[in-house]
């Protein structure tokens, strides 16, 4: 599975590594959602580099974390055109920082109250109530 990434790897390889679908990863390339596009062998097959890896695994946090890909997309303008883009990229994502946190807070209240209504059946099936 370790293959020298200096030749880069194939997209079933990249998918592997990444835990995202050979479609995904086709998909990302196609609405530019990476950085760059990945390097192509002379067969023109896709090649991927640990740099691509590590990109492919931010996006993956951002989804599952609920950023709209319109959003990801725009960070991967802004990551683009380079460093004169920090400030921007810092600001988006500490603004979807914001939104995770807040959920994760819901989170901790739902959890509990579901903590709470185990201990309310767990004092019914000690017999301390009624």
């Amino acid at each position: 599975m370790t293959q020298a990434l200096t030749e880069g790897l194939t997209i079933a390889e990249a998918a592997e590594r990444t835990g995202v679908s050979a479609h995904t990863l086709r998909y990302y390339e196609r609405i530019g959602a990476l950085r760059e596009p990945p390097e192509r062998a002379a067969s023109g097959h896709r090649r991927y580099t640990e740099r691509d890896l590590s990109w492919i695994a931010l996006l993956t946090r951002l989804r599952a974390t609920g950023m709209p890909i319109a959003t990801m997309l725009r960070y991967a303008e802004l990551a683009r055109e380079g460093t004169s883009t920090a400030a921007e990229r810092k600001s988006l994502l500490m603004a979807h920082r914001a939104e995770v946190a807040e959920r994760v807070e819901q989170l901790r209240q739902d959890l509990a109250l579901i903590d709470y209504k185990i201990s309310a059946y767990d004092e019914i099936e000690r017999g301390s109530f009624g």
